[in-house]
Order: C-alpha cells, then structure tokens, then sequence
C-alpha cells in the first residue's frame, strides 16, 4: 500500500512540473492560431509568452535547489503573477495560465505566503475570466465581485485540503521510517538475543565440563600421584606410572584452562591481553605494542574468551611464520562491537593461499560462533594484520 501511494505521490510530483508549461502552450497556441489581433498585439503576446516560459526554465526547472529558498521562490512568484497578469488582461485565452500560479503557490510558498498567493492569483484568474477589470457601474462591479469571491473560495478549498493531504503524506512517510527502523532493530535485538542464549548455554557447560575434570580426573590423578610418590621402594614400574600420572593431570589442569583462561580469572579483557603479550614477547623477544581504544567494559565471558584466544593464535602465527621486528595490538570498545587488531611487519603471505591452514580457519570459526567476522589482509614482504570484530555483549547477560 505505501509504495503504491509512493508511485502516485511520484506521478503528482511529476505532473506538477509539466502542468505550468501545458498551461501556457495551451492557450498560446489557441491564441496564436484562433484570434485575430494585429501583428504588433500578436508580437507582444508572444513575446511575453516566451519570456514567461524561459522565467519557468531558469528559475524552476533549470535550479531545482532554488525550489527549498522561500526568498528566490517569492520572487519568481511574483514574475509569474506579473507574466500572467499581462497576458490574462491583453486576452482572455490566457486565463489557462492560472493554473501554473496554483501549483506555483502550493508547492513553492511557505505559510502565509501560499494563501496570499493563492489568492492573488484567483483575482487574476477572474479578471482574465471577466476579460478584464469592470466598468465603474454598480451591476458590473457586483458580477466582478462575485466571479472574485467564487473562484477564491475554491482555490482556497482546494488549497486547504492539499495542505492537510500533504501533511497526512508527510505523517505517513515518518511513521512508515519509523516503523522500518523498529522493525530493524528489533531483529537486531533477535539475533542478539539467540546469541547470547546460546552462548550462555555453551558457557554452563563449559564450565560445567571443567568442574567435572576438575572434581574427577584431575582430583583421583592427584591422589595416584601422591600415593606413588608414598612408595617406600620405587621401581621402575611404578616411576614410569608416576611420570604418566603427571603427565595426565598436566593434561586435565591444560584442559580446564582451555575452558577457563587463567589469564581471564580475576582480570579484565586488557590486563588479559598485557599479560599474554608479556609472556609471547619473553618467549620470542619481539616487542608488542598494546592499546585500548573506548571505554572498556565488562562483556560476556564468551566474548572475552574469544578474544583472547584469537589473539593468542595470532600472535602463535606471527612467531611461527611471520620473522617479525614489531607486533602492535589494539583492543577497540565501540557501542555494539568490539576489535582486536594484530599487526606485525613480517614476511606476510598471499591470503588466497595461507599457509599453516588451522590457525586462520579456528580463529573465523571462533568468532562466527558469535556472530562475528574475521579479516586477514596481507601480502608477500608486506606483514600481516588480523582484524576480529564480535558483538559487545555485555557481562550482565552471562548472569
């Protein structure tokens, strides 16, 4: 329904901007071709008539800009007015011309202007209609009067209820904005919430997961290994079960802390990621340089553990691949999603053919679980950067 009223509203604008010249090629032609005024009459009626269309083409059609400047619109309201009263007086054929000086006065004068010129044109209108101003006789003068206050009135009417139609289009169009920027955010909001309940549920089991290897594997490793170190004479038996013992519970404590970061326990995103870079940069002894943009803020632990992670297969693929005398890595709080940059000035690689294939391919996945995106540019001799971006969820949801 509203792109039907749309195309109409369109056609209206359309034919609004052909009705003023219609209405003076019309009765120009009849002029031309039915009355039989003199030579020097016709040249000056159709002197005025050509004059009167280029005025219409510089001022109108020619600047449409000008259209919105109630000052320049006034004053070629007035050069219409004075065209049409010259015509209308000299013949009467050119009282079709009034029509212009209604669309005119409609569309382009603001307030009290457009009723004012509304009805000067109408007195004009009738004054070409009478064939001109009447005689000073009482009879006459009432017929004028009356042609005067019925054309008026009507162009008043007419103008009246375009004004209130114009104003319900105008209602129309702000609701229908409206109505599209709510529908669109609430979908927003869907998404978001579908997001954040799913990975609600994925962080209770995570952690659910670590409590039980915690509670079970992690625990009875501990209590073999104490038992075997309680050997009065070890053997080479029960050394190589201790080593295994050791190892494992290595390798339960290693899982817990994949479903938990430590970095993250008791530690904000940032401090997070300070201390990452601190332990990459003692390992490998290139420097990082690490900067917060925005206010940071608490998010859902989802959020900050793949973040995290992400910088952390990074900042792995830089010292595996990358030979690279400078890292930079910038964490960016905005208000719907969050950034993190990594940058070396490394060897770089084609991004159509990467190399080392999992760490690119886990990182898009982590953040697609999120409804993020991940970005790689980079090229041969040029360095790398990735670039993370996932919704700011904020902590509250994970509570």
């Amino acid at each position: 329904m509203a792109d039907r009223l749309d195309v109409w509203e369109r056609r209206l604008e359309v034919a609004g901007h052909v009705v003023p010249y219609f209405a003076l090629v019309l009765p120009t032609v009849m002029y031309a071709l039915l009355t039989a005024d003199g030579a020097g009459d016709r040249a000056i009626n159709l002197a005025v008539a050509a004059a009167t269309a280029l005025w219409m083409l510089w001022w109108y059609t020619l600047h449409p800009r000008w259209r919105s400047r109630d000052g320049l619109m006034t004053v070629f309201f007035l050069g219409v007015l004075v065209c049409y009263g010259v015509l209308g007086l000299r013949d009467p054929v050119f009282g079709f011309f009034s029509f212009a000086g209604y669309v005119f006065a409609i569309e382009l004068l603001p307030g009290w202007r457009k009723v004012a010129g509304v009805v000067a044109n109408a007195v004009l209108a009738a004054t070409a209609l009478h064939g001109g101003l009447p005689p000073a006789e009482p009879a006459a003068i009432a017929v004028f009067a009356l042609i005067v206050v019925f054309i008026v009135t009507i162009a008043i009417t007419f103008t009246f209820l375009g004004h209130i139609t114009a104003e319900q289009s105008r209602r129309r169009k702000e609701m229908v904005a409206e109505l599209a920027a709510m529908m669109e955010e609430n979908a927003g909001l869907h998404a978001q919430l579908l997001i954040q309940a799913r990975e609600a549920g994925v962080l209770d089991e995570r952690q659910r997961l670590a409590g039980e290897i915690h509670d079970t594997l992690a625990q009875g490793l501990t209590g073999i290994i104490t038992q075997l170190q309680a050997e009065d004479r070890p053997s080479h038996r029960v050394g190589t079960a201790l080593r295994l013992a050791r190892e494992n519970l290595a390798e339960a404590r290693r899982s817990v802390h994949a479903l938990r970061p430590p970095a993250l326990e008791g530690a904000n995103l940032p401090d997070a990621l300070v201390e990452v870079v601190t332990g990459w940069t003692d390992q490998t002894g290139v420097p990082v340089a690490v900067s917060t943009t925005g206010a940071a803020r608490p998010l859902h632990p989802e959020v900050e553990v793949a973040l995290l992670r992400t910088a952390q297969e990074a900042l792995s693929n830089v010292a595996k691949h990358a030979s690279a005398d400078r890292v930079g890595l910038t964490l960016s709080y905005m208000e719907d999603v969050v950034t993190l940059d990594v940058r070396d000035d490394g060897a770089g690689f084609d991004p159509e053919r990467p190399t080392g294939g999992y760490g690119l391919l886990g990182m898009r996945q982590r953040v697609a679980r999120l409804a993020g995106s991940l970005a790689v540019e980079s090229e041969p001799g040029g360095g790398t950067a990735v670039s993370a971006s996932v919704p700011a969820i904020p902590a509250e949801v994970a509570r």
